[in-house]
């Protein structure tokens, strides 16, 4: 029997009794330990009850990536007052910050600078615990492709596959894991929980630097780093990992943003004693993921899914497909499935029971291997052809001079759509060149019309690339477009 804690304030409760003096949460500005975070924790859940804050009231979380010790803090505090939690970076902009302040209906808001004030301001009662069913936190999408979502998730969402069994706590292996996933990211929520339910304290960079991130693995000997791609890149691109000694590292695991097989295989030979994982989930769908260990003789898979029960690839009837065929990725959650805040319609359109629509296109193949075509909505449709993006990429960064590419569609006078491609290359590389390249790799329908080279691809904060950001660029017919190499 493995016992379960109802919410994170219960597990939080339990590692504090049990482990008072271990070190949950440690960034270059300080250190938390289990005893430390809960009674900070009530004394800001004090704080806030005495100026006013009522059970399910919105608490806008405005926080830092420094400023992660802070952020637990805060977070649980506001669950300890019965308050719903609105995690924001204060990397989003003014405008980005006003919708999921207005759109949530956040009474206040909580940050580094008034922390200190509403922990010591305390002296209200508590009021009871939140039940697993309440309603716990609002969390906004990215908003690659439009205004945020905010998705909802209750307590026992959160807490779902936590432990209170101390043998049992995951990474085991670690004395610390490392990230540099903003607050306020999906991301940086399971980062929280892993703090709360891992073995090893949270190391957090607060920026992300590849010469800062890997002399911290070196410096606090870390066996475990969870990296998006474009760290992942930075990092072997740097030129930082041959002067440090990293095989401390047993797992790396890559989240937000599936790794294209190249950078997973660099990976692979840069940490020859780590194992490479791709964790597929997202804000909508968390805690339903797939933890796939890469396989370097399948490099397009993200690999085979633990409980194959848990992955549907179905069509436009939401029904079942045949291995191989080509539909829309589901997963499936284990435990009450979130939802669009204040969204019905948005809602209808992705989840279904526990089943999470991922917005991706993909299949599975014989074998339970999960492979992805595309995002849905960057499927580009050029003339008679539907052309993955996810492949033209997964095939320009197979050139030598290619750092990173995103493929994406243009406006086309015949075909309707065309492919283009944004590229980070290395000096000398030009367009003709790498469609000459691409020959072998792609169809001809398939090869970018329009190769724009940048020197960095536009990317939110949680490492995703914009691409409404790259289609700005081109404001022409791909036809009437002249190549900039």
């Amino acid at each position: 029997m493995n016992p379960a804690p109802d919410t994170l304030l219960h597990l939080l409760a339990h590692r504090a009794a049990a482990e008072p003096d271990r070190v949950a949460v440690t960034t270059g500005a300080g250190e938390v330990t289990f005893a430390g975070w809960l009674a900070r924790a009530e004394a800001v859940a004090s704080g806030l009850a005495r100026r006013g804050v009522a059970r399910g009231d919105r608490v806008a979380l405005h926080f830092g990536t420094p400023d992660w010790t802070a952020y637990a803090v805060a977070c649980l505090g506001v669950w300890r007052a019965g308050a719903v939690a609105v995690p924001m970076s204060d990397r989003l902009a003014a405008a980005e910050v006003r919708h999921v302040v207005a759109h949530s209906g956040a009474t206040c808001t909580l940050n580094s600078s008034v922390l200190g004030e509403v922990e010591a301001g305390g002296g209200a009662a508590l009021p009871e615990p939140p039940a697993p069913g309440d309603l716990a936190q609002i969390l906004y999408t990215s908003g690659t492709t439009g205004v945020p979502k905010g998705v909802g998730a209750t307590h026992a969402n959160l807490a779902w596959g936590c432990t209170l069994q101390e043998r049992r706590r995951p990474l085991a292996h670690s004395r610390q894991f490392l990230h540099a996933f903003p607050v306020g990211s999906n991301a940086g929520q399971v980062m929280l929980v892993n703090a709360l339910n891992a073995r090893p304290a949270a190391l957090t960079a607060g920026r992300f630097s590849a010469a800062h991130f890997a002399r911290l693995i070196e410096r606090n000997a870390v066996g475990t780093v969870f990296l998006v791609p474009a760290m992942a890149i930075e990092l072997l691109d740097s030129g930082a990992l041959a002067r440090h000694d990293l095989g401390c590292v047993k797992l790396i695991g890559s989240a937000a943003a599936a790794l294209p097989p190249a950078v997973a295989v660099r990976l692979a030979e840069a940490f020859p004693a780590a194992v490479i994982v791709n964790y597929y989930t997202s804000t909508e769908a968390s805690p339903a993921q797939t933890t796939m260990v890469f396989d370097p003789q399948r490099p397009a898979s993200l690999g085979r899914p633990a409980d194959p029960r848990g992955v549907m690839v179905a069509g436009p009837d939401r029904r079942p497909l045949p291995a191989g065929e080509v539909g829309d990725v589901w997963l499936r959650s284990p435990v009450a499935a979130r939802s669009y805040y204040r969204d019905a319609e948005a809602s209808a359109e992705v989840f279904s029971g526990r089943w999470v629509r991922m917005g991706d296109v993909g299949y599975v193949d014989d074998e339970g291997y999960l492979y992805l075509v595309d995002r849905d909505r960057d499927v580009v449709k050029s003339g008679a052809h539907k052309v993955s993006t996810v492949q033209v990429e997964h095939a320009v960064a197979e050139h030598p001079q290619v750092v990173e590419a995103a493929a994406f569609g243009v406006p086309h006078p015949v075909l309707g759509h065309a492919v283009a491609a944004a590229v980070v290359a290395r000096d000398g590389l030009s367009a003709k060149d790498l469609r000459l390249f691409l020959r072998a790799h792609l169809a001809a329908h398939e090869i970018p019309g329009r190769v724009l080279f940048l020197d960095r691809l536009p990317r939110n904060e949680n490492g995703k690339v914009i691409k409404r950001e790259l289609r700005r660029l081109i404001d022409e017919p791909v036809a009437a477009l002249q190549e900039e190499r």
